[in-house]
């Protein structure tokens, strides 16, 4: 669980930094004398802020949706744990038969 929540903490944090990054060079106001650059650089900012949004809500939920997964799984191998050895048997042989033909 902890790698999940690292993996996407580390993903989000370099979206992040290039939204940053991003948002440093649209505050740049040497370029504002130019009405066309100015409103490029509106729509951009409006963008940046829209794609964080997204992304943040994007995270959370499956962020969210993971851990309901892994509770969800973790119950059922507890209701029914000799399905579930009985799966992980089947599966096992197969993978070595597999191995076992090259």
């Amino acid at each position: 669980m902890r790698f999940s929540k690292h993996s996407a903490s580390s993903g989000l944090n370099g979206i992040e930094q290039l939204l940053g990054d991003l948002g440093n060079l649209l505050s740049s106001k040497e370029l504002d004398a130019i009405p066309h650059i100015r409103d490029m650089r509106q729509r951009l900012s409006d963008g940046v802020s829209q794609v964080r949004d997204t992304v943040t809500h994007v995270a959370e939920e499956t962020a969210t949706r993971t851990q309901e997964a892994a509770k969800l799984s973790n119950e059922y191998a507890h209701d029914e744990p000799w399905r579930v050895a009985g799966v992980a048997l089947a599966v096992g042989a197969v993978i070595g038969f597999c191995l076992a033909k090259r």
